[in-house]
């Protein structure tokens, strides 16, 4: 796909530009209405294809949990033949500017087949929660505090932490998640680790608080996302976090989301997942 296409969607989707204003544009660079729907049905996320891991597939328990100490509320994918030392690693699953959508749950069940307990919260609940409409959601998202978002979030690993003192608490988050994994490590010195799939940089003037094991995932083709990471790396280096920045060749912003079409890099996405999983696994371990 023409990568202005893919410049263009991401505008659309992380800036206030409307739908409306973006198939105008869209029209007039692929040059028809029909050809402009076909480039939207070929990059925008269809929760319709395949998950990795099934609803209902028998060796995760999913459910619904809420933490009344944050007020966070969300989805809960646990393994089902679970080990002693499973309910002493949590990861808090962070989902994209869309909200907590089937994608993410399927990530959530991805983590509980390799041991976690794998907590995804709603964070568009203080707006009433995440809508079917996808549009709808990305419209929510500029109205969240950041700021109030990430305090819940931190407030959550508290008190996860308090009631269990051996646990650890990892966090992996995805685009606009991906942001907010980068302010909640700023603000839970707590946390154990943090995974940010291309987040934009925090206020840089709270780097020096992150305490978590740190790795971000770049797409090469993100100059939106990029753009902040050069100063981030350097605070980061100040601060002495320990930290990994992967840039991969020829991805793009998303490029991790299976269900994103053009998007989506498989070779990226995978070597992205294990050096995550390795992470996590090596940081998370009792």
């Amino acid at each position: 796909m023409d990568q202005r296409i893919i410049e263009l969607y991401d505008e659309y989707t992380h800036t206030q530009l409307g739908r409306r204003a973006f198939m105008e544009r869209l029209v007039v660079m692929v040059g028809s209405v029909a050809a402009a729907e076909a480039a939207m049905e070929a990059i925008a996320p269809n929760y319709a294809r395949a998950a990795i891991v099934a609803e209902d597939d028998p060796r995760v328990v999913a459910t619904a949990f809420e933490n009344a100490a944050s007020g966070v509320k969300g989805y809960l994918a646990t393994p089902k033949a679970a080990k002693p030392e499973t309910a002493n690693t949590f990861v808090i699953t962070i989902h994209e500017n869309r909200g907590l959508n089937p994608h993410i749950k399927d990530i959530a069940r991805r983590l509980a087949l390799e041991g976690f307990t794998a907590m995804a919260p709603d964070l568009l609940l203080p707006l009433g929660g995440t809508p079917p409409d996808q549009d709808q959601a990305i419209a929510m998202f500029p109205k969240l505090d950041l700021n109030a978002t990430g305090d819940s979030l931190a407030k959550l690993v508290t008190d996860l932490k308090a009631k269990n003192p051996k646990l650890k608490v990892g966090v992996i988050g995805f685009c606009w998640g991906g942001g907010m994994v980068n302010i909640l490590a700023t603000k839970a010195p707590n946390l154990d680790a943090a995974v940010a799939y291309y987040g934009v940089a925090p206020n840089l003037a709270d780097v020096p608080k992150i305490k978590a094991r740190f790795m971000e995932h770049l797409g090469a083709l993100d100059d939106r996302v990029n753009a902040t990471i050069p100063p981030y790396e350097e605070a980061l280096k100040k601060a002495g976090v320990k930290y990994e920045i992967f840039k991969y060749e020829g991805a793009n912003h998303a490029f991790n989301n299976d269900t994103g079409g053009e998007r989506y890099n498989e070779a990226a996405a995978k070597l992205s997942w294990s050096r995550t999983i390795g992470l996590l696994k090596t940081q998370l371990a009792p």
